[in-house]
């Protein structure tokens, strides 16, 4: 076990305790600051708060009553801070406080924090700004409204003065359409952080903006948090709850972390994704909490518009030691990926309760650009999931979802339409009580997918397996104990692959082009 830093504000250390298990540590242990006991804790990533600026601390861990290594961390530097109760925000839970906290941000200066103390603050959106830190205090709710008429309209579409080009802010599910700002709104701001250990709840539910949710209602519905050409930003502790759809949401957006957070929402919420990265770059999403309505994280670049206008695929994106529940997918990867997904690689994580483990959803029509490469899994523990491995490139999404050309299991021509699938990577991943199929993978017949490797797998069956259908594509009938289906790929690699208790065989394989295994 080694003691590592994680990342660091001007208030607050985020430490992780290396090869101490998935998420929850496989002991508890203790952890001191300057040789003072701060708490104990059974979590692999754990954040320190109430510290001081530009301060030295000796961080250190004792496990079953033995010192780890000490890590030496100096706080960041902070010039000012504002305290929003000075700029006359009540935090009652009954006055509109949007202004002051606002007031607060835009007159706080470089390297300096915006301070939340304990209450209720009533807001509609707040807009970040360069070069500052807001913190939430414990106890510190920022309480959002939902009366759509009190909230700005992010326009798709705003044409430029030679009509040549346009700027975008809006969007919907891969789309530049209108939509309401966020609660928590980024646009072009940079090195910007939100931390504490308070939270902010979007107050949505079945009465408000989860009522028919797939009508446009004078705009499409706001993200918890949206972050719009943004570079550089943070967010850290905090608990965030009750989206109006999906809660965090990065857009065109690089350099982003998202470490030791929690994402809350009703498991029957709608489209209540807890982090959809869109056409992001370098992403890092470290001891993350999800559990919410929709996928826990679903990665993707756009639709067909967007991904031939911009060719901006997510790439580089890390996550590790999370735990992922109650969502359809713990990582999805699309629907919305027409500029692709590329290096991505998701370790150390539990998945509990998910619809499927990883959900990769793509269709004819995404297009050429739409290239998925380089996907690891590595180290993966899953319990009570339906089917851990999904690879569907026949989702029925949008109007023609359904139509001949996409579910069409024929081989078609090859054209700028077709989407393709390259690496996909699973490996050291234990998956038990399962219910529908071990793995459900489908590459399109004109376009298979190059390789899928699977080493050192584990599925294990529930006893009172539910049967359900594995994938959204028409054709794919209700199973329940069925073991590794797949069709359509060139290479398919099994290394120390085992499937307990299902119903047929282990693996059915269809149109593969090499089978290795080792």
């Amino acid at each position: 076990m080694e003691l590592k830093l994680v990342a660091k504000t001007y208030r607050s250390i985020v430490i992780e305790l290396t090869e101490a298990g998935r998420y929850y540590s496989d002991m508890p242990y203790e952890i001191y600051v300057n040789g003072e006991l701060a708490f104990e804790t059974n979590k692999v990533v754990n954040s320190i708060f109430g510290l001081k600026p530009n301060t030295e601390y000796t961080i250190s861990v004792k496990v079953d009553n033995v010192r780890v290594n000490s890590l030496y961390v100096k706080t960041d530097y902070e010039y000012v801070t504002l305290n929003v109760k000075d700029f006359n925000a009540y935090g009652d839970g009954v006055h509109n406080d949007t202004n002051a906290i606002q007031a607060a941000i835009m007159a706080c200066p470089a390297n300096s924090r915006v301070y939340v103390p304990a209450g209720v603050y009533k807001i509609t959106s707040l807009f970040l700004k360069s070069n500052i830190t807001i913190e939430l205090a414990k106890d510190a709710v920022l309480s959002a409204f939902t009366d759509r008429t009190m909230f700005p309209i992010f326009p798709g579409i705003i044409e430029n003065y030679d009509e040549n080009e346009y700027y975008n802010l809006g969007t919907w599910e891969g789309n530049p359409i209108d939509m309401f700002s966020g609660i928590i709104c980024g646009v072009n701001v940079e090195n910007v952080v939100i931390t504490g250990e308070g939270t902010i709840d979007g107050c949505a539910d079945f009465d408000n903006w989860w009522h028919n949710p797939k009508v446009r209602n004078i705009a499409w519905r706001p993200r918890l948090v949206f972050l719009n050409n943004c570079t550089n930003v943070m967010l850290h502790g905090i608990t965030v709850q009750n989206s109006p759809s999906w809660t965090l949401h990065p857009y065109f957006s690089k350099n982003l972390k998202f470490v030791d957070i929690k994402i809350l929402n009703p498991f029957n919420s709608h489209n209540t994704d807890g982090l959809d990265p869109e056409s992001c770059e370098d992403v890092e999403v470290i001891g993350v909490y999800i559990s919410v309505g929709d996928d826990c994280i679903a990665i993707k670049s756009g639709k067909i518009y967007m991904g031939k206008k911009f060719k901006k695929p997510t790439i580089r994106m890390t996550i590790r030691q999370c735990c992922m529940r109650d969502g359809h997918g713990a990582v999805t990867v699309g629907s919305e990926i027409a500029a692709g997904v590329k290096e991505v690689k998701i370790e150390s994580c539990v998945f509990m309760n998910t619809d499927r483990g990883l959900r990769v959803k793509t269709r004819r029509g995404r297009g050429q650009d739409s290239v998925l490469d380089n996907i690891i899994f590595e180290d993966i523990k899953m319990d009570n999931v339906m089917t851990p491995f999904v690879v569907n490139s026949f989702y029925f999404c949008d109007p023609d979802g359904k139509s001949e050309y996409v579910a069409s299991k024929e081989p078609l021509p090859i054209d700028d339409r077709t989407p393709s699938i390259k690496r996909l990577v699973f490996k050291d991943i234990e998956a038990k009580n399962c219910h529908v199929a071990g793995a459900y993978i489908y590459g399109l017949p004109e376009q298979k997918i190059e390789e899928v490797v699977f080493e050192n797998i584990i599925v294990d069956y529930a006893d009172d397996a539910k049967p359900g259908v594995a994938a959204m594509m028409l054709g794919c009938d209700e199973t329940a104990k069925q073991g590794i289906v797949v069709n359509n790929i060139e290479k398919l690699v099994l290394k120390n692959v085992t499937v307990l208790g299902c119903e047929g065989e282990e693996i059915v394989a269809g149109n593969i082009g090499t089978i290795e295994r080792l």
